[in-house]
């Protein structure tokens, strides 16, 4: 007789007790996702993105720009995407769990993440109601582009309408992949 293989759930307030030990630590649905320290290729990306996404909207005080940020609803979820945009009237003091409207989650891809971010976390993000996912690729030098009923890959350049403002910030791909081989 064969037994069923059970993984252990866990809850948020299980996370807060994980040692901080340079790994990420994430849960979707109570299943626990570990990802190692991002090599430098992959923050040099975030970095650039952060910064221009950051000069669209950070700097005129319409959202905030961090990375990572986190997404969390109690009591069996907690996201972490690379960067991540929400609405500026959530005060930088307010608790992750507190913060109920997200514009954007952006997960650069690795070879350590590259399933979860594809096949599970793009998804529990549009769930979540962020209205736009995006996935950036090194290898291939693309983003992909996801909305609900909605995806496309820019390779020159991407193109994020900004949620509830009347305003389309262009992004040159080639500058936040100069260098990246």
């Amino acid at each position: 007789m064969s037994m069923p293989i059970t993984a252990p759930r866990y809850t948020v307030h299980d996370l807060d007790a994980f040692p901080d030990d340079g790994n990420r630590y994430e849960l979707l649905d109570g299943m626990l996702l570990v990802t190692p320290l991002a090599a430098n290729a992959h923050q040099v990306i975030s970095t650039r993105l952060t910064s221009l996404l950051w000069n669209a909207v950070g700097r005129t005080e319409e959202a905030f720009v961090v990375g990572p940020g986190a997404i969390r609803r109690a009591p069996s979820l907690h996201l972490e995407p690379d960067i991540l945009v929400y609405p500026s009237r959530f005060s930088p003091g307010t608790k992750w769990d507190d913060i109920t409207e997200h514009w954007l989650a952006v997960e650069i891809l690795s070879r350590s993440s590259r399933m979860y971010d594809r096949e599970f976390k793009r998804d529990a993000y549009l769930a979540l109601g962020v209205p736009e996912v995006w996935l950036v690729d090194a290898t291939a030098k693309s983003v992909e582009v996801n909305r609900v009923g909605f995806d496309e890959t820019a390779r020159d350049t991407l193109r994020w309408r900004v949620p509830t403002l009347d305003r389309i910030v262009a992004i040159d791909l080639a500058e936040v992949f100069a260098g990246i081989d």
